[in-house]
């Protein structure tokens, strides 16, 4: 590749780097000289600036000038609007462009660089300076000497010195006349190639040196300026002897080069001159004109006799690169020859490049502030290279020698901007010195560097640092006040107030809390306790003193360690349990609970009893209290004791609690009647009795307490023994007194023995326990024939609780009148009769309520087999004594009544025993007792109690759970219906009453069912037999019950 293409590669190579940075030229002309102030243009409208509105910039929008350090600036342009003006440095194209021959046009350039960095970009502009005509055309000479000889020919031409004007153009040279001329010389001018003007001094007539030898004339000068400026010189003729051939050069004109670095001495070319001339004329002299540069005639010599021209001082190409020299070839005469050598200095690399730096961000003492946050790409400073040498000599690289977060973007052929290229941070690098490096192509190489001293000024860009995320403290309570905790520090990769760190605690922080600003000391100022608070948690700030001052947190927790300064804590000083009297042994009375607010060894609570171990034992860790014995109320209705805390502290604290256990009442005792005394005594009801009268009481009582205790009564069943006629609910009773009221007014049907089945139930949950007792009223005026009220007694104590006598195929309206006639004839008839009457009536009801209606909803249980059982009783009816006792069956009937208060009972119990008739033979009809004995035989062999002297026992296999209805009447040995016993009524056989029974004991036992069935139930199930036994002739019967 040859060098032009190297060239144009180049050229096109920066045309690119000048469009991808946003660099654009921009030309001006301003005529020089001008005054302060004149507007020359307006850089922002001229370039078309267009702000971007969607584009934010972090400052408005400046035009910042960048000159050249000692630069004199010879335009201003204004920051903000970019307006172009001069300043109070006028512009001298003259001294701006001195030494430039060549090139007629000059130019005066600067770069503005657009402000900020969002829209930044580098404007260089040209101003071409137009010459004024402030320069008048000077000659060399205020006197010009020209020697013509005599014999010269007339329109023969000698050159005249020329003038020389610094200004260009029209401004130029223009004209020379002949002021005070003669009439021998003209003046005539001749315009070079180059467009330089050359006077030349024309012969007009034929010259006598003796006649006249000097001719003395003005001669002027003028430029073409508006108005044109002059000057003039003296021009003096002398008029020589003949020489008649003038010396002739070989080359008129010729061109040589010259290296720059030529030594002194050094030929630079040889002109050779011939003169046609014989003798001393034929001598031809070398000399310069001087016409020439003072410059030139300093850096060259020329040897008057050879001709030879050499170096005479050291060139500079890069002063002057070309050097005109005009040589005068004389051989004595006065007209010289002349001709021109053109002396091109060539380029050698003896300059190094130079580096111009004119710094965007202004200088501090030599040095670039510049700020960390600093965005990419901020301008600093554009850099400028040259290298005087020529062609790839003057060719430069400009780079920094090592690695900096700063870079040389090029903008404009052999300008750069230095430009950050990467993120600064004060804290890892505070200053910078690059160095700028910038090298030519020769061989070798020559290279400059220059630096540029950049200070990092700090921005509170760092917060504080804690060395940890978090610290954690422990600290025993019952601290003492103002107790120095930790002191917590952090760093600031800052400088300067960035630094310097101020610590607040964050608003999480409780009270009691401090830490000094400065030292970061953490103290507490309260006595802490572990029991109200254990952990605490809080943050502490650490905030810069920064103008814009950054923050950080760091969370502190303590833990409060434990110490041993609570005692156990019962949840109640006295704790009151309450237990049923039937909780089995080591069953759960209660929890004990206590709580130790400490931790640890110091909370591990042992509970023990002080007093009481031998009835109850503690868990001593749980605080289960158990019994370890069984409880009974009727005994011991409450314990007290009291139970001790330790926890496992060193040393070791207790507290102490009282216990009180309450034993609660469980309805384990049925109710027991008190009165009546006996199910065989009976209460006369006087027919003039008044309604709403008492005719007797009935009492019970219960062992239990509470409600368990709490008694009503009521009667479940009420039938006229004497008649057939069923009761029209003539007697009342007072559910809490147990008061027996006459309800209605006696009328003649009322009259007779009443049987009244009194039911006592106490009101224990879950379930109520009840007992029955008979109780008899006989209405009647007076107690005329006791044996017959003996009589029916029998008859209510062999007659179901819910049934009436003879129920069978006559109604109750029959019986009633049956009942009045026979209680009529009974009035009249003899004993005897009586006697009749009722075995008579005796043997027709028996056999009746055997009988089983299948239809009947409400129907009664009987015993299976009751007729065959009623044929053998016929056939036994004359052999055996009236005084024969034969208990056929008990049924309690209950079934829900019209009346809601009532509870019936349905059951049946059947049970035909027959009793020895030497037994039967004791009892005494005709006595009427009022009070039975103890031993006295009652119903309580056809009821179950729990009466202590049960009169027999029904031991069934399977024991029966309690029920809500029993058909259980309990009364005590005289007065209590009983179906189930230890044994018979316990009868003294050695009593004296007549109608005392002699002890006995029951040989066997029978079953009973292990559930209550309803009657429909029951009907359907096989029956459960058992045995009844009794003294004397002992006979074994079959007893049926149907429950």
């Amino acid at each position: 590749m040859n060098l032009a293409s190297q060239v144009h590669v180049l050229v096109a190579l920066l045309t690119c780097l000048v469009l991808l940075c946003k660099a654009q030229e921009r030309d001006y002309i301003v005529k020089e000289e001008q005054q302060e102030n004149v507007r020359i243009g307006n850089l922002r409208k001229d370039l078309d600036l267009n702000l971007d509105p969607n584009i934010r910039l972090s400052s408005p929008l400046q035009f910042k000038p960048v000159y050249k350090t000692g630069d004199v600036p010879l335009v201003r342009v204004e920051a903000s609007t970019g307006e172009i003006f001069t300043t109070n440095h006028r512009i001298d194209r003259e001294k701006l462009c001195s030494g430039i021959f060549t090139e007629k046009r000059c130019y005066y350039e600067i770069e503005v660089a657009v402000l900020p960095d969002e829209i930044f970009r580098l404007v260089k502009i040209r101003f071409l300076i137009e010459d004024v005509n402030d320069n008048a055309p000077l000659f060399q000479s205020t006197v010009i000497n020209i020697s013509i000889p005599e014999n010269t020919a007339i329109n023969t031409r000698y050159p005249v010195p020329s003038a020389f004007d610094p200004d260009v153009g029209i401004n130029g040279i223009q004209h020379y006349e002949l002021v005070k001329s003669v009439n021998e010389f003209g003046l005539d001018i001749i315009e070079t190639p180059e467009g330089d003007k050359w006077p030349q001094l024309i012969v007009q007539q034929n010259l006598d040196r003796e006649q006249k030898d000097t001719f003395v004339m003005k001669i002027k000068v003028e430029d073409g300026g508006n108005p044109p400026k002059s000057s003039t010189a003296i021009l003096q003729v002398t008029i020589s002897d003949v020489n008649d051939n003038r010396p002739i050069f070989r080359d008129s004109e010729l061109e040589v080069s010259v290296p720059e670095n030529a030594p002194m001495g050094t030929s630079v070319a040889q002109l050779h001159a011939t003169d046609a001339d014989l003798g001393s004329n034929a001598q031809v002299h070398f000399s310069f004109s001087n016409q020439i540069s003072s410059s030139t005639k300093r850096h060259f010599a020329i040897n008057s006799s050879t001709g030879l021209i050499t170096v005479k001082q050291p060139l500079d190409r890069e002063v002057t690169p070309v050097h005109k020299l005009i040589v005068l070839a004389s051989d004595g005469s006065s007209t010289p020859s002349r001709a021109t050598v053109i002396v091109n200095v060539t380029d050698v690399n003896d300059n190094v490049p130079s580096i111009d730096t004119r710094y965007i961000i202004n200088l501090v003492n030599g040095t670039v502030l510049l700020s960390e946050n600093a965005p990419l790409n901020t301008k600093i400073a554009l850099i400028t290279v040259t290298d005087k040498d020529a062609d790839l000599y003057g060719k430069v690289a400009c780079y920094t020698d090592h690695d900096v977060p700063f870079r040389l973007k090029p903008v404009f052929n052999d300008q750069f901007l230095l430009e950050t290229a990467a993120p600064l941070d004060y804290e890892t690098t505070r200053e910078y010195a690059i160095k700028i490096v910038a090298s030519d192509r020769g061989t070798p190489p020559l290279n400059t560097s220059a630096m540029v001293l950049i200070k990092i000024k700090d921005e509170n860009d760092n917060a504080p640092i804690f060395p940890q995320p978090e610290f954690q403290l422990s600290i025993p309570e019952n601290n003492d006040p103002l107790m120095q905790l930790i002191k917590i520090s952090a760093t600031d990769a800052d400088s300067g107030h960035n630094a310097e760190i101020i610590y607040t605690l964050g608003p999480d922080a409780p009270d009691g809390f401090n830490i000094d600003r400065r030292s970061g000391i953490l103290s507490v100022g309260k006595r802490l306790d572990r029991e109200k608070q254990e952990r605490y948690s809080f943050t502490v700030i650490a905030r810069d003193n920064g103008s814009a001052p950054l923050q950080s947190n760091v969370t502190v927790r303590l833990i409060v360690q434990d110490l041993n300064d609570n005692s156990p804590a019962f949840t109640h000083p006295e704790y009151n349990f309450y237990v049923p009297e039937n909780l089995p042994l080591y069953g759960t009375v209660g929890l004990i609970t206590v709580t130790d607010t400490d931790a640890g060894d110091n909370a591990v609570i042992t509970l023990s009893i002080l007093n009481g171990k031998d009835n109850f034992i503690i868990d001593p860790q749980t605080g289960v209290i158990k019994p370890n014995i069984t409880f009974d109320r009727e005994q011991q209705s409450s314990y007290t004791f009291m139970v001790k805390a330790v926890d496992g502290g060193q040393p070791p604290s207790s507290s102490y609690a009282k216990v009180t256990i309450n034993v609660v009442d469980v309805n384990d005792n049925r109710p027991v009647f008190v009165i009546p005394s006996s199910n065989y005594s009976y209460d006369l009801v006087r027919t003039t009795t008044s309604p709403g009268s008492v005719v007797t009481r009935v009492f019970a009582i219960d062992n239990d307490t509470g409600m368990n205790a709490e008694l009503q009564y009521s009667i479940i069943s009420n039938i006229i023994i004497t008649s057939r006629v069923s009761p029209r609910g003539l007697f009342s009773i007072d559910k809490t007194t147990g008061n027996i009221t006459l309800q209605e007014k006696i009328v003649l049907a009322d009259q007779g023995l009443h049987r009244l089945v009194v039911k006592v139930k106490d009101l224990g949950q879950p379930e109520s326990l009840h007992a029955i007792a008979l109780v008899h009223l006989f209405v009647n005026d007076t107690v005329s024939n006791s044996t017959f009220i003996q009589e029916q007694l029998r008859k209510s104590m062999e007659t179901p609780l819910d049934r009436n006598i003879g129920d069978n195929e006559i109604t109750p309206q029959a019986n009633g009148y049956v009942i009045v006639v026979i209680a009529i004839i009974a009035g009249t008839m003899t004993v005897i009769l009586v006697i009749f009457v009722t075995a008579l009536v005796r043997c027709r009801q028996t056999p009746r309520h055997k009988v089983v209606q299948k239809g009947k909803q409400s129907g009664e249980w009987v015993s299976p087999n009751q007729e065959n059982r009623q044929i053998k009783k016929k056939k036994k009816r004359k052999k055996r004594s009236p005084k024969s006792l034969l208990l056929n069956f008990v049924t309690i009937d209950e079934s829900k009544p019209e009346d809601p208060t009532h509870e019936h009972v349905n059951g049946t119990l059947d049970l035909p025993v027959e009793l020895e008739e030497q037994t039967m033979g004791k009892y005494n009809w005709a006595t009427t007792p009022t009070t039975f004995k103890p031993d006295s035989p009652d119903l309580a062999k056809h009821y179950k109690s729990a009466s202590p002297q049960p009169t027999f026992q029904i031991k069934p296999e399977t024991p029966v759970a309690p029920k809500k209805h029993h058909v259980i009447q309990e009364l005590p040995l005289d007065n209590t219906f009983v179906v189930g016993c230890d044994s018979l009524s316990k009868c003294s056989s050695t009593s004296s009453d007549p109608y005392s029974v002699s002890e006995c004991g029951c040989q066997g036992g029978f079953k009973a069912a292990g559930q209550i069935a309803t009657r429909q139930e029951m009907a359907l199930k096989p029956p459960h037999y058992g045995t009844l036994c009794g003294t004397g002739t002992a006979r074994s019967h079959r007893i049926k019950i149907n429950l």
